[in-house]
């Protein structure tokens, strides 16, 4: 005999279906991280700031020891320098309410699946935003925007510090930039509007050609290098350049998860969670620009 609408089994195939589906949704920045699994709830990691290695000075000595060596003396010892880390795995863990035996048998599926798509959305979102933090944690290279920011048309210069940006990365890590690691702008919509606006109001007449097509497309995809992501997890009177795939880890305990709690005579519950934790082991590949709005 077939099942009916409000059985268990059709319930947890179709659960599953629409959490599979929507799995990604609300994901943007853990694109952009190098995703792993970790066994361990505890993660222990060693950090370094990049570039290229230096020798060692003394006093009064200022040429490279390293570099035209005579010949019978001996090397000088160059190493480089590890910070050790602890971090700790983190849980996202989401309900939606009780959904009644009398809604599963009665309603448009449309309304309880709309619960379970927004509780895997709400997840998504709060790891994306933890991402962000560790992205844009103390430690990185940081300087304030141009003068007034980028929403004063008369001062501000976007293209200046986000090409800045990129340039100071490029002084640690040039090698793997130019081996393709590519750079991302990662700013909230208030920094999008104002970039549009500067683009086609302060240097439309400079490039009519680029002004005119954002003027009818109203998206900045490529800027200054950089791949553009638009996102309300970032925070607004600042805008962050990383790099893509580099600049952070998230280390996952445990994937995007769901469950159905049933409770006879009463309904079911669905479950939603996921466990693990961003990791920033280049903090010199990170660069934020601050005071983007007056």
């Amino acid at each position: 005999m077939a099942d009916t609408q409000g059985q268990a089994d059709i319930r947890g195939i179709e659960i599953d279906k629409i959490v599979g589906g929507y799995k990604y949704a609300g994901v943007v920045l853990k694109n952009y991280a190098n995703v792993s699994k970790t066994s361990h709830r505890e993660i222990r990691w060693y950090s370094r700031t990049g570039g290229f290695l230096s020798a060692p000075t003394t006093t009064g000595m200022t040429v490279n020891l390293a570099a035209d060596v005579p010949a019978k003396v001996l090397p000088v010892v160059v190493e480089n320098s590890y910070t050790r880390n602890t971090s700790y795995v983190k849980k996202y863990f989401l309900s939606s309410p009780m959904i009644s035996i009398e809604d599963l048998d009665d309603c448009d599926p449309d309304v309880w699946g709309d619960l379970i798509i927004d509780t895997v959305k709400k997840v998504n979102y709060d790891i994306d935003a933890r991402i962000y933090a560790v992205l844009s944690a103390s430690g990185c290279l940081t300087a304030a925007s141009t003068q007034d920011g980028w929403d004063d048309t008369a001062t501000g210069n976007p293209f200046l510090d986000v090409s800045t940006a990129v340039q100071q990365i490029r002084v640690y890590y040039g090698q793997e930039m130019n081996a393709g690691l590519k750079p991302i702008l990662y700013i909230n919509s208030i920094e999008n509007r104002n970039l549009l606006n500067w683009i086609v109001t302060v240097k439309g007449s400079s490039f009519p050609q680029v002004a005119g097509e954002k003027l009818t497309s109203g998206v900045v995809t490529k800027f200054a290098e950089c791949d553009v992501i638009v996102s309300e997890n970032a925070t607004t009177d600042q805008a962050l350049v990383f790099l893509d795939k580099f600049s952070v880890d998230w280390k996952e305990f445990i994937p995007l998860t769901s469950a159905v709690e049933d409770f006879p005579g009463r309904g079911k519950t669905v479950l939603v969670w996921a466990e693990g934790e961003a990791i920033r082991k280049h903090p010199y590949s990170v660069y934020k620009i601050t005071d983007t709005v007056t």
